[in-house]
C-alpha cells in the first residue's frame, strides 16, 4: 500500500511521513513485569517522576494540536500504566475534540479497566488494547511481577466490550516462559470475537533481560495456531499497520503479529513517541531525545515548537529493528515505562 498524502506533514531522511503520535501520560505502573519494569530495579524506592515534571493536560493539549497541524491524525495514549493516572478522562475528552484527529486509543494492563471502562467510553474513547501474556494464573502472576490475577484483567476486557469500546489484546511471548499458552490464549479470545495480537520479544529499554533465544519468531506462531484453527491472510489496513493480519478461516475474528525482530517493520514507520516528561522521541528503541516540555515552559511559541518538531523529524533515520543483529556493541534505549509500547 502507499503511503497517503500528507500536504503539511514532514518527511524524515528515508522518506517516511510523520502520522501517528504516541503519548506517555506516566512512568508510573502497578506491575512489574519482567520484560518492562522488573522489581529488582523500579523496587520501592525507585523514584519516580514528579507531578511537576509531568506533561499537566493544558501542555499535553497543546503538543497533541501542534502534531495534529503537522498531519498527525492518530494518538496512542499510553504509559507506564495510563489508568493510574486521575484525569485520564480530561486528557482523552480533551484530545478527542481537538481537529483533525482521528482515532485515539488506549494501551493498559488491565487492571483498572473494570472500573474505568465507562468513564473511557463517555469521554471519547472507542479503542482500548490490553496487555495480557496468559491465562494461567501462576504464569501470568510471575511475569506481571506482582501476582495479580488474570480474572480481574479478563473482567476489565468484558468491561470494557460491553461499554462499547472494541478491544484488542496483546501477549508478549517468550520463548520457555509463556509460549504454552499460544493455543489456549487464541481459543479464549477467537470464541468472544476479539482480536488478539503476538508480540515477539523485543530488546526494549535496559531492563528488559532479553535474549535473542527467548523470542519465538512470528512464522512458528502462526503454524502453532494453523494446526489447530486454520488461517487465512489479510490485507493491512493502511500504510505502516504494525501488525501482520491473519483470520480465523470462516470467521471474522483476527489475530495480529508484531515481529519487530524477525521481521522488521521500520521502513514504513510513521510513529513519534512523547515521554511522560516531555521528551520528543522518534523510535522505540530510541537513545536520542528531544525535550520539548521545557522548550514551552521557556516560552517558546506554537510556530517554534512546530518548527523543532519538523527538524527533529527530518533528520530522523531510525530503523533499529532493521541493523539489531548487527549491532556489536550494547546501546542505552529510553526504557519503556517512559513511551509506551
Amino acid at each position: 500500500m502507499e503511503p497517503r498524502d500528507y500536504p503539511t506533514a514532514p518527511v524524515d531522511a528515508l522518506g517516511r511521513p510523520l502520522r501517528d503520535l504516541r503519548i506517555s501520560i506516566t512512568d508510573r505502573c502497578n506491575f512489574r513485569c519482567r520484560y518492562c519494569m522488573p522489581e529488582e530495579i523500579f523496587g520501592a524506592d525507585f523514584r519516580f517522576l514528579s507531578e511537576e515534571k509531568l506533561l499537566s493536560l493544558p501542555e499535553l493539549v497543546r503538543l497533541t494540536q501542534i502534531f495534529v497541524s503537522l498531519g498527525v491524525e492518530k494518538i496512542r495514549i499510553t504509559g507506564g500504566e495510563p489508568l493510574l493516572r486521575k484525569n485520564i478522562g480530561d486528557i482523552i475528552s480533551r484530545i478527542r475534540s481537538i481537529e483533525g484527529v482521528k482515532d485515539i486509543a488506549v494501551t493498559t494492563n488491565g487492571s483498572l479497566l473494570k472500573q474505568k471502562a465507562q468513564q473511557l467510553r463517555e469521554a471519547g474513547l472507542e479503542r482500548i488494547t490490553v496487555s495480557l501474556d496468559s491465562l494461567n494464573d501462576e504464569r501470568f502472576g510471575r511475569m506481571n511481577g506482582r501476582g495479580f490475577p488474570v480474572r480481574t484483567v479478563l473482567e476489565g476486557i468484558d468491561a470494557a466490550a460491553s461499554a462499547g469500546l472494541s478491544v484488542k489484546i496483546n501477549m508478549v511471548v517468550q520463548k520457555g516462559v509463556n509460549d504454552q499458552d499460544i493455543i489456549p490464549m487464541a481459543r479464549y479470545f477467537r470464541e468472544r470475537g476479539h482480536t488478539l495480537r503476538f508480540v515477539e520479544f523485543m530488546d526494549v529499554g535496559n531492563s528488559s533481560g532479553w535474549n535473542l533465544q527467548q523470542v519465538v519468531p512470528s512464522k512458528r506462531i502462526i503454524e502453532i495456531i494453523h494446526a489447530d484453527m486454520p488461517l487465512e491472510p489479510v490485507a493491512p489496513n493502511y500504510y505502516g499497520e504494525v501488525a501482520t493480519r491473519y483470520r480465523y478461516q470462516g470467521t471474522h475474528t483476527e489475530i495480529g503479529l508484531i515481529s519487530s525482530v524477525t521481521q522488521a517493520f521500520c521502513g514504513s514507520c510513521t510513529r513519534a513517541r512523547l515521554s511522560a516528561e516531555g521528551h520528543l522521541y522518534t523510535c522505540l528503541f530510541a537513545s536520542d531525545k528531544t525535550d520539548l516540555l521545557s522548550v514551552m515552559r521557556a516560552g517558546a511559541s506554537d510556530d517554534e515548537v512546530r518548527q523543532r518538531i519538523v527538524q527533529v523529524w527530518s533528520e530522523r533515520q531510525d530503523r533499529y529493528s532493521e541493523t539489531r543483529l548487527a549491532q556489536t556493541s550494547p546501546r542505552r534505549m529510553v526504557e519503556m515505562s517512559h513511551i509506551g509500547g
